[in-house]
């Protein structure tokens, strides 16, 4: 397995052995965040709650190289974020892989894309479960 070049040495992640590289990255974040800002349904959504783009997009390529590569980039937390943004519903999210999914399918490899969705789809599954928690439609599970 390759290792990928990082300031603190080499990391190895599940993206090393498809093909993922930073710029593959930048390249499915930024195809797909573009898609997404002209999208009818996820659009407005979006382009209400992101006001510097910029920021944004760099913070998301940090997000998806640490999930992909172990850079360990990404300091945040995604939940937080999902759950302060008016207009995320449940619904939302199978249009969102749809299109995540047909943006990796045009700008990644085989091996690449096949990653980009199968993580997509365990962090929107995340993502909605934790959604449904925060607003009280699911009980916590007791400890």
């Amino acid at each position: 397995m390759n290792a990928v070049e990082h300031p603190r040495g080499p990391r190895i992640g599940p993206g090393v052995a498809a093909g993922v590289t930073e710029a593959v990255i930048r390249t499915q974040v930024h195809t797909f965040y573009a898609r997404v800002r002209e999208d009818e349904v996820l659009g407005p959504i979006f382009n209400a709650a992101i006001h510097d783009w910029d920021e944004h997009l760099a913070k998301l390529c940090d997000f998806w190289s640490s999930v992909l590569l172990v850079t360990g980039r990404f300091k945040g937390s995604p939940m937080a974020a999902h759950a302060r943004t008016p207009g995320v519903e449940p619904e939302h999210f199978p249009r969102w892989l749809a299109l995540w999914a047909d943006t990796a399918r045009k700008v990644c490899r085989p091996e690449a894309a096949d990653l980009f969705m199968a993580k997509a789809e365990m962090i929107g599954e995340s993502l909605k479960l934790g959604l449904a928690v925060s607003r009280g439609e699911i009980p916590p599970l007791a400890r």
